[in-house]
């Protein structure tokens, strides 16, 4: 079984692709934290630095955006610095803080047997279902340039 933080970064993932989006990392780490997914905007030479919360459906921080506080905040600044210092060839890009909010629930045990991978979707849109099984997950939300 897939842990379902790994499923809603997996879905962002592609969510980001299918809107021009070159993935550059996922799960980047370094002393002072990690970056759930680094990705370049194609037609604007933006790097997306986001931060992916994946929560049940009836969660009691709004799908994971109070997680994001102000030390957070910090420790993603801190880390997206270190990172364009070991890629020097990024660091005149633009860059911005994005947050993907997913939500998900066990999927329906009445429906067939699903096993879609992410990778095989060619359309997510904000708010669709998507079973991935055994869960149906949903991208609530995709803030951009979320804090700086």
């Amino acid at each position: 079984m897939k842990e379902i933080g790994t499923l809603g970064e997996q879905l962002v993932a592609r969510w980001l692709q299918l809107r021009d989006y070159q993935l550059l990392e996922s799960n980047w780490r370094c002393r002072w934290g990690e970056i759930d997914l680094i990705a370049l905007e194609r037609t604007s030479g933006a790097i997306a630095f986001v931060e992916v919360k994946t929560r049940s459906d009836r969660n009691w921080d709004l799908d994971g955006l109070l997680a994001i506080n102000i030390s957070k905040q910090q420790k993603l600044i801190k880390t997206a610095s270190i990172f364009l210092n070991q890629h020097p060839a990024l660091a005149e890009n633009p860059c911005r803080f994005d947050v993907g909010l997913v939500s998900y629930q066990p999927s329906d045990p009445h429906l067939e047997n699903v096993d879609l991978e992410v990778a095989q979707i060619d359309q997510i849109e904000i708010g669709q279902t998507v079973v991935i099984h055994p869960y149906q997950l949903t991208i609530r939300d995709y803030l951009i340039a979320a804090f700086d």
